[in-house]
């Protein structure tokens, strides 16, 4: 997928043209799917433990928070790691660290503890930080500059495969579709409430507990592997180099805004997906989650197709183009009714399944050596995803558990998005 005419390339990396980076991709493609699974997973992950540890909406928002205060905390170092030891290297260290975390959920559920939860989620979110902070770049340059956003985005619909794979796995391991009231467990025996509880949590072990170990193992294939180490390009020197100095690319700055509310709304709109098709439709656990699973196919079927329509639209057009629908379909999702707000949601899974790696690419391009710090900064903004939801979860339970007014959270955040698809993705006068 070539970017069209009307766009510059995305001049990020100075490659062999007669080399063969397919199978260095193919790992990095790997990764891609692997944290794709960590954030799906999420979505089953905060109504569950919002059940097995009792919380209220704002509550259950701290597994988000979690994940990605990380990507906040973390996005600087992991920018550094990346500097100093390159790509291999960070990304093996973000792999273990990411199984690190999904093992330590064995004592979280077994202490029934929301806040060893959490500590697991946050070193997962480190993991992730640093792997993300590696791969997009890596998979960006691994080939010809002028194909960079096609190659970015067909990593990233490895990532929306999880999406829908996540769901499928997480609804069968994790939730149970055993449901009780605030008076039916009130009406229990101490013992019987507890037994309870403690098997609702002891469901996410052995799911993370497989996880870690596929990581383990992804980790010790990419130590034995023979992978390029892409130099930045030469025709793009740094007139800076610094982290801050960075930022004097208006485009970037654009983007790592627009990022900071993309990411913000899709946390918004998967966290809150079961809870929403319970409530609008009146579905149980079980049915919510396999509804999840579609928007999962959808937000997949709407990498691949976006991936194809890159070829004729530019980036930018495509971007806006989903920006306005998603919007669109955020307010079905506020005013509609019963099994139309369902459908909306799925929508907003194929309307934001490009907006990510897009961002991502119209942000990086023409950076040159500031490509590393640059893609820390966008990995930063990753930090949306904390912030949003918890907002969300607060006006839900000021507004009484009214989970659809929830979505004008995200309604606002792709307005913002839009903005940029439309004014923002500029290059000091040349298109991105």
């Amino acid at each position: 997928m070539a970017l069209p005419t009307t766009a510059a390339p995305i001049a990020v990396a100075t490659t062999d043209q007669n080399r063969n980076y397919l199978f260095p991709f193919i790992l990095v493609v790997g990764v891609f799917f692997l944290w794709g699974m960590a954030h799906s997973l999420d979505s089953i992950l905060i109504p569950h433990l919002q059940k097995a540890c009792q919380l209220n909406n704002r509550q259950s928002t701290l597994v988000d928070t979690a994940v990605f205060l990380a990507y906040f905390l973390m996005a600087i170092p992991a920018g550094i790691l990346l500097k100093r030891l390159g790509y291999k290297t960070t990304i093996i260290l973000g792999l273990l660290a990411f199984a690190g975390g999904a093992f330590l959920f064995v004592p979280a559920a077994d202490a029934r503890s929301y806040g060893l939860f959490l500590t697991a989620l946050f070193i997962i979110g480190c993991g992730l930080t640093t792997l993300e902070t590696a791969a997009n770049p890596y998979a960006a340059v691994l080939g010809p500059p002028e194909s960079s956003t096609s190659r970015l985005n067909l990593a990233a619909a490895f990532n929306g495969l999880a999406v829908f794979v996540a769901p499928l796995i997480g609804t069968r391991m994790i939730l149970s579709g055993k449901e009780y009231s605030k008076e039916q467990l009130a009406a229990m025996t101490d013992t019987v409430r507890t037994t309870y509880l403690n098997h609702e949590a002891a469901a996410v072990k052995l799911p993370y507990i497989v996880l870690g170990g596929v990581l383990v193992a992804v980790a010790v294939l990419f130590f034995f592997s023979k992978l390029p180490e892409v130099k930045a390009a030469e025709a793009e020197p740094s007139e800076g180099g610094g982290f801050f100095a960075v930022l004097k690319h208006r485009h970037l700055t654009w983007a790592v805004v627009a990022q900071f509310f993309y990411v913000g709304a899709q946390v918004c709109v998967t966290s809150f997906f079961i809870r929403m098709a319970k409530q609008g439709a009146g579905v149980d656990e079980i049915t919510a989650g396999n509804y999840l699973a579609v928007y999962g196919l959808l937000f997949m079927v709407g990498r691949f197709i976006g991936t194809a329509l890159l070829k004729y639209i530019a980036s930018q057009k495509l971007l806006s183009i989903y920006a306005i629908v998603a919007m669109a379909l955020c307010a079905v999702a506020v005013f509609g009714d019963g099994a139309y707000v369902i459908y909306a949601l799925g929508g907003l899974g194929f309307f934001m399944s490009i907006m990510f790696p897009t961002i991502f690419a119209l942000g990086i391009a023409g950076l040159g050596d500031d490509t590393k710090p640059g893609s820390s900064w966008l990995v930063m903004s990753i930090v949306g995803g904390a912030i949003m939801p918890y907002l969300m979860g607060s006006l839900i339970d000021l507004r009484g558990d009214n989970i659809q007014i929830g979505y004008l959270i995200p309604l606002v955040c792709y307005l913002v998005v839009l903005l940029f698809g439309l004014y923002g993705y500029r290059i000091k006068g040349k298109l991105a």
